[in-house]
């Protein structure tokens, strides 16, 4: 793990930064793929924390298994994917 990536929202929030930078597309070949490596390292960082909450998310459920969204949640997501 990197020791410069204190929590998940400091990276989202760095990675948020990058993801900016390489937008604007005028940076440098070895700057850009520095940014892009940085980039990487957040997301991997960020996804680790996640699967992390939801293995406890998963252990915290009352009988171990997994249950459905409330429907709140579920329409919303829905929402997202159209």
């Amino acid at each position: 793990m990197d020791p410069t990536i204190k929590d998940f929202e400091a990276a989202i929030a760095e990675l948020e930064s990058v993801v900016k930078q390489l937008e604007a597309g005028d940076l440098a070949l070895e700057t850009s793929l520095a940014l892009y490596e940085r980039g990487v390292q957040l997301s991997r960082f960020c996804h680790a924390r996640l699967d992390a909450a939801d293995r406890r998310i998963e252990i915290l459920n009352e009988r171990g298994e997994l249950t459905a969204a409330p429907p709140g949640l579920a329409d919303v997501t829905q929402d997202e994917d159209r």
